[in-house]
């Protein structure tokens, strides 16, 4: 992860144009000629050694004749000169490129990055069409049209795809405030843009057109990180993708390439659109509805009312075709309260359709719609607030948008707005549009947007989840280990079902008790006698996963002669099918009976890119339920297992019908947890298959089961695209002979470390965060408790208080740029805990942690008045360092973490 010098990449201060030229339609040519009508404010120079001039101006014959260093150089010369033109810039300094040669080959190409790598030298390309800052008028592209400038960045690996969107944007007056074309990623990549374009001010929201990602967990990590601070929206090509007819598993096969990007961008936070077309309207409105977007609470109830809307409009038939949209969005239509009913009534009593769409009829004069809308807006049970206004010749539109306005303020967020028609009703879509509130030119879209905000905060909810340690889960790690070490060591890729069973049943999963005997009719009949009728009979053979393609179950089994014949029918179907197969013999089970369960499936699947996936859906193999499966990124917790269990059509059926009670569905969310656990803590498990898993009232069990295993190792927690809670970290250790905890934080630390920061004095917040603290709002706390482990850490000191319950009595926190040079800490230790020791037990974990994670440098900025932290600073062995100190009274102080780090440049 790098932003290193993408600032001279972003805003140079000179730029030079190698292969500029004058011939005609030449890159080359186009080139010049963009930046040159662009109105780049500082020198571009032309290199060109068969010119002596360009349109008036001195072309100079080679990089050593130009007379000064340039920031950004673009390349347009032929592939064979890259590598030696590299060479000449990263010894000149040059510090950014864009290459917007094709043709390099792959040899080409890691001798331009080995070129390039001594000087940190950022590359663009090859074979892109360049990057456009429209607000410092740079225009290095040879796009067909120059852009405008806006709060929009539009990040694209298509070329042709970046250049019909400049023209389609252009003719609407979007604009932008980057639009770079990645080519073929050969050092910057999404990862790197996205990283530099989160942190950039003039950026409101970043847009992404994709095709392929090449680290999964660089990727995830930046996304993550871009999508707290401003929405990313993105278009992704291969949606008709048909996914792995040849996977090993069932899952494997259900598990297909765009449905597990799918997966990635959901627990991203970001929001994935179809079209170009939703792609702009997206950007409009999560970036009009960004600061009331924030979750309040994030939990099940909250993320509902995303999902629940009423429509207010003047215009029946405008407000059915709405509804009827809504219903196809998956969005419901709130049913309104009684008390906003009866308020309703009081100031429309005859004059307001009674239901939701709220019809107030087409003659509604500005104060009909003030009073409705104030209504609506008393009530969160009316969820997202859609009004629908189509001109009348009664009251002018700007009328009741000049009305309305000073209401729309306590609306933000939940107010979207469709003012149906033309030059009618364009003056009071300007009104609401500078207010800030969203404007749509049908129901339909209008509709759509709001689809969209539902879609993001659910995805946003997932990206505040971290999940932690799995604490007591019962989880025999041990057992585990020995099931697939046994299957490895005999040579074999694919447990038996006994082994699988017995896999799952370790990890805390209900499995039905499995007899193993012979292959021999007697046996079988013996086993079933003792387990009691009626039973389930399936071959077992390590070259049959599927056994019933072979007629290698039998069901409901009522008595021994039935077990009897049904072992001889089975023994010689396989003889005829498939003779090579070998036979170990049968397993025995109880016939389950559980008349009101679902056939579930749930398992895991290693997807090449983003590493391990879980699966969950309907059992079965009709069409309608192969296509009812729902995909998420490990690791999970109870709150994303139920999401991804809320992302399919069984979830209904879970909750309950006619005299069929709810599902157990906590009990589902631990078999998908348990499932995300053995696939960080077993590397060799590349697939598992448990199908079905039968729930109802009464919990879950998982009749049959199947799990690939590779001695390759290709899982494991080092294959999450999202790194998980990092235990490796967690110490136990006395101090002031008291027991205390040092670990990561977690979620589940929010209200302890709210209760943490209450015992801390104004006073030492002001040491920490240099001004005091009254308050500290939800969505701060869950920013501190829930964070991505890939590129900051925080580290609590926990022990058990007066009650036993355990109390946090400290935390150091450190977030390192994305280069991993620096990590910027922070630390705090509660009060009455002061100067006992605490804060170097913290800061000793912390420098550890940083050591062994490559950081070059840690440092912090401190007030000089805080004579504590500067002590404890000089005796860890930090040193004065002025260059961070960016303001009177504050001192910088670093402590070099790797052998050579003090002589690394400072960022």
């Amino acid at each position: 992860m790098s932003i290193r010098h993408l600032d001279h990449l972003f805003d140079p201060a000179a730029v030079a144009v190698i292969g500029a030229s004058s011939r005609a339609h030449g890159v080359g040519a186009m080139v010049w000629q963009r930046l040159r009508e662009g109105g780049f404010s500082g020198p571009v120079w032309p290199v060109n050694p068969k010119h002596t001039k360009l349109d008036g101006q001195p072309c100079f014959p080679h990089l050593d004749a130009l007379p000064g260093v340039p920031d950004l150089a673009v390349i347009c010369t032929p592939a064979a000169t890259v590598v030696p033109l590299i060479e000449a810039l990263a010894r000149k300094g040059t510090k950014a490129a864009v290459v917007l040669t094709a043709g390099l080959d792959a040899a080409q190409k890691q001798a331009m990055l080995d070129a390039a790598r001594p000087a940190l030298l950022r590359i663009l390309g090859p074979n892109g069409i360049g990057l456009l800052v429209p607000r410092h008028h740079l225009n290095a592209s040879f796009a067909p049209a120059d852009a405008r400038a806006g709060a929009l960045a539009f990040v694209s690996q298509s070329g042709a795809l970046l250049t019909a969107m400049l023209d389609w944007a252009r003719g609407r007056g979007i604009g932008f405030s980057q639009i770079v074309s990645l080519g073929e990623c050969a050092d910057i990549d999404f990862a790197d843009v996205l990283d530099y374009l989160g942190s950039d001010g003039a950026t409101r929201a970043i847009l992404l057109y994709v095709e392929s990602i090449r680290d999964a967990r660089k990727f995830m990590s930046a996304a993550r990180a871009a999508a707290r601070n401003k929405p990313v929206i993105v278009v992704k090509s291969g949606r008709s993708s048909a996914g792995r007819a040849a996977a090993g598993t069932h899952t494997g096969k259900l598990a297909g390439e765009d449905a597990v990007f799918d997966a990635a961008i959901r627990r991203a936070g970001m929001l994935r659109v179809d079209t170009l077309q939703e792609l702009f309207v997206a950007a409009e409105t999560l970036s009009h509805l960004r600061e009331s977007l924030a979750l309040r609470t994030g939990d099940e109830a909250e993320l509902a009312d995303a999902e629940r809307l009423t429509i207010l409009t003047n215009g029946g038939g405008a407000g059915v075709m709405a509804a009827d949209a809504a219903a196809a969005a998956g969005l419901a239509l709130a049913t309104l309260p009684a008390d906003v009913t009866q308020a309703l009534d009081a100031v429309l009593p005859s004059l307001w359709s009674h239901a939701n769409p709220v019809d107030m009829i087409g003659d509604a004069p500005p104060q009909r719609y003030i009073d409705a809308l104030r209504i609506l807006q008393g009530s969160l049970q009316t969820g997202q607030l859609l009004l629908i206004h189509a001109p009348t010749a009664i009251v002018p539109s700007a009328d009741i948008a000049e009305a309305l306005a000073p209401l729309v303020g306590a609306s933000a967020g939940r107010l979207t707005t469709c003012w149906l028609g033309g030059p009618a009703v364009q003056a009071a879509r300007e009104r609401f549009g500078q207010a800030g509130i969203p404007c749509h030119d049908t129901p339909e879209d209008a509709v759509r947007a709001l689809s969209m905000v539902a879609t993001y905060r659910r995805n946003q909810a997932m990206l505040m989840e971290a999940p932690p340690d799995h604490g007591d889960d019962p989880f025999d790690a041990q057992a585990v280990r020995a099931v697939v070490d046994g299957a490895l060591k005999a040579g074999r890729r694919m447990l038996t079902e006994p082994e699988a069973k017995a896999l799952l049943s370790a990890a805390g999963v209900p499995v039905v008790p499995t007899l193993v005997v012979k292959a021999s009719p007697i046996a079988a009949q013996r086993a079933a006698d003792g387990i009691g009728y009626p039973v389930v009979l399936k071959i077992l053979s390590p070259d049959l996963s599927h056994k019933s393609d072979v007629g290698g179950v039998a069901l409901a089994l009522a008595d021994g002669p039935a077990v009897n014949a049904a072992a001889r029918a089975m023994l010689r179907r396989i003889r005829q099918l498939r003779p090579d197969a070998r036979l170990q013999g049968f397993t025995v089970q109880a016939m389950v009976r559980r008349p009101q369960a679902l056939e579930l499936i749930a398992g895991t699947h290693l997807d090449e890119l983003f590493g391990p996936v879980v699966l969950f859906g309907a059992g079965g193999t009709a069409v309608e339920v192969l296509q009812d499966r729902a995909l998420a990124l490990p690791p999970l917790n109870a709150p994303l297992a139920r999401q991804l269990m809320a992302r399919t059509r069984v979830a209904r059926l879970l909750r309950g019908w006619r005299d069929v009670p709810a599902a157990d569905a906590p009990a589902i969310e631990r078999v998908l947890v348990a499932l995300s656990r053995l696939m960080a803590e077993v590397p060799e498990i590349a697939g598992i298959d448990i199908n079905p898993l039968l729930a109802d009232a009464q919990g879950v069990i998982a009749l049959d089961a199947r799990v690939q295993v590779d001695p390759a190792a290709p899982g494991g927690a080092a294959r999450f695209a999202i790194r998980p809670y990092p235990t490796e970290l967690v110490q136990r250790l006395t101090w002031q002979d008291r027991p205390v905890t040092i670990r990561p934080i977690r979620p589940e630390d929010e209200q302890r470390h709210r209760q943490f920061l209450e015992r801390i004095t104004p006073a030492d917040i002001r040491m920490r965060v240099f001004y005091s603290r009254r308050s500290i709002e939800r969505s701060e706390l869950a920013r501190l408790t829930q964070i991505d482990y890939e590129r900051e850490m925080a580290l609590v000191v926990t022990a058990a208080g007066p009650d036993g319950a355990e109390e946090t009595l400290g935390t150091v926190r450190a977030v390192s740029d994305p280069d991993n040079h620096d990590a910027e800490f922070g630390i705090l230790v509660r009060s009455d805990l002061k100067g006992q020791g605490l804060g170097r037990l913290l800061m000793n974990a912390m420098i550890d942690h940083l050591k062994r994670r490559g950081t070059k440098r840690l440092v912090a900025t401190v007030l000089h008045e805080n004579v504590e932290m500067l002590a404890l600073g000089r005796a860890l062995g930090f040193r004065p360092d002025a260059k961070l100190a960016d303001g009177d009274g504050l001192a910088g102080i670093a402590l070099d973490l790797q052998p050579g780090a003090a002589t690394a440049p400072v960022r």
